[in-house]
């Protein structure tokens, strides 16, 4: 019996905090970090106040759960990083994080991180720790893995993780960042990520 109810607890934890970032985007979205209370967000999302400062303590801790669920879901499909060739496996990754960048929700939240930030510390301190999105946890793997089996030279994985996801960023997410009427076409996205792919692989790929 307890391990059942210790299950149920566990689903409606997990059903609570879906409904709660949820609710949480499309307030963040709709009045920004300032006008967008707890109270507010727990009314929408259809639970208790209790219930949602037990899960999330500060509206700053909210808020960066709520970008890293905009990158995180819904959840990639499964794909095959190839092995033994960097580029082909970059390309792989670079497409994801390409994917990733140009989720509308994802582009509007980072908006309201530039755009309020600086009036609001507790915001400003939280680490929005992009590292733990699925698609960079795999970059760094990836890269490590290729170091150790021999097919690339990366003293630095992490360094050369940046270097790549950079790159792409610079090329498909930052100008719309920055210009709303911004486009770029799937081609040209996909344009970028092979040249940011062969530029590090011709800097770490060992013959």
């Amino acid at each position: 019996m307890t391990r059942g109810r210790s299950s149920y607890h566990r689903a409606v934890a997990a059903t609570n905090r879906e409904a709660i970032l949820g609710a949480a985007a499309q307030l963040f979205l709709e009045f920004g970090y300032d006008r967008t209370p707890l109270a507010r967000v727990a009314e929408r999302a259809g639970v208790s106040k209790a219930t949602l400062f037990k899960q999330f303590p500060t509206k700053a801790e909210l808020f960066e759960a709520t970008v890293l669920a905009a990158g995180g879901s819904p959840a990639p499909e499964p794909v095959e990083i190839p092995t033994g060739d960097l580029y082909a496996g970059l390309v792989v990754l670079g497409r994801a994080y390409s994917e990733l960048l140009t989720r509308p929700r994802m582009v509007a939240l980072m908006r309201t991180v530039i755009a309020e930030s600086h009036h609001f510390p507790e915001l400003r301190e939280r680490t929005f720790d992009f590292g733990t999105l699925p698609v960079l946890q795999a970059l760094g793997r990836y890269l490590r893995e290729a170091h150790a089996a021999g097919s690339a030279d990366i003293d630095d994985p992490d360094l050369a993780s940046a270097q790549f996801l950079g790159m792409i960023a610079s090329a498909i997410f930052w100008p719309r960042l920055m210009h709303g009427t911004w486009s770029i076409t799937k081609e040209e996205q996909t344009r970028a990520v092979d040249e940011a792919a062969r530029t590090v692989a011709a800097r770490f790929a060992t013959p």
